[in-house]
């Protein structure tokens, strides 16, 4: 676990030091939450005590997905608990609650919004990007991507412009250009999602210029149905997620090359432990770095 930590401060060192060969931006890379069933032992220390997880995973990462505060909004107390246990420089991204996303879509929702905002505000300079998740929407909610978009975009343009969102939706046909589009025109990032009904990494790329902000969002979700079949304790990979995280290299260093940060995160159910995710993507994307740098 030593090594894993030394790992991720060289893997940031080196894409620093890279950064004259192109490679402009930085990237963060983390887990979707800091705790989960089974990390007792597998990656936290057995013996650790819970209040002294988030001091050690910021360690390892230098940022995280807060999946929490998906369904409620935390205590400000907790929130400060989390700036003080983490070192400088480290990020913290959030899911907006459900409440906004889910239960009311978005209408008559300033409150709840304002409240979220004003609790995460207590991170300060730690603060990165909230995620709007949402859901599939079947035509039983919305009849296409049109009446949303009426919805979201009124939306968007009330949102403070200094702070980071991003957007998921979970539905392949409207990621469209209309789409895409509107949250270009606000400076929200369109969150790049590796699901099972969604397209394939280089398909983003095919359909529309998926970068839609100064940052790319990146979440590796995988089949959670499929993976709850076979484990619900996410201490090992049960998924060799091999191929699919190679594709997903080319695409960040597609986006790293422009210049754009990007934020990634790795959910248990794409592979079944979320830090090995991670250093699997840490290792492909040190040994394409490697091949491009002899190849030059």
């Amino acid at each position: 676990m030593e090594a894993e930590a030394a790992a991720a401060a060289c893997f940031r060192r080196g894409l620093t030091a890279r950064r004259g060969m192109g490679h402009q931006a930085e990237i963060h890379l983390g887990t979707s939450a800091f705790t989960a069933a089974g990390w007792e032992g597998s990656f936290y220390p057995a013996e650790m005590k819970p209040a002294d997880y988030l001091g050690y995973y910021a360690r390892h990462f230098d940022t995280v997905e807060v999946d929490s505060t998906f369904y409620r909004i935390p205590p400000l107390q907790v929130v400060r608990g989390w700036y003080g246990k983490t070192p400088a420089g480290f990020v913290f991204a959030a899911k907006v609650p459900q409440t906004i996303t889910h239960e009311r879509v978005l209408v008559d929702c300033d409150a709840e919004l304002n409240q979220f905002l004003g609790v995460m505000d207590a991170l300060r300079e730690k603060l990165g990007p909230l995620l709007f998740q949402f859901g599939y929407f079947n035509k039983s909610a919305f009849t296409g991507v049109d009446p949303f978009l009426a919805r979201l975009v009124p939306f968007l343009a009330r949102l403070p412009k200094d702070r980071k969102f991003a957007v998921e939706i979970r539905n392949k046909y409207w990621l469209v250009p209309k789409f895409v589009d509107a949250l270009r025109e606000r400076g929200v990032a369109l969150a790049l999602v590796d699901q099972a009904w969604m397209p394939r990494p280089a398909e983003w790329f095919a359909r529309v210029n998926p970068v839609t902000a100064d940052f790319a969002y990146v979440r590796w979700l995988g089949d959670r149905k499929g993976i709850e079949e076979r484990t619900k304790t996410w201490d090992k990979v049960i998924v060799d997620r091999g191929r699919e995280l190679g594709e997903w290299v080319n695409v960040v260093y597609k986006i790293n090359g422009q210049g754009v940060p990007v934020f990634a995160y790795a959910n248990n159910h794409y592979a079944g432990h979320a830090p090995a995710t991670v250093a699997l993507f840490r290792e492909l994307w040190e040994k394409q770095a490697k091949s491009g740098a002899e190849a030059g």
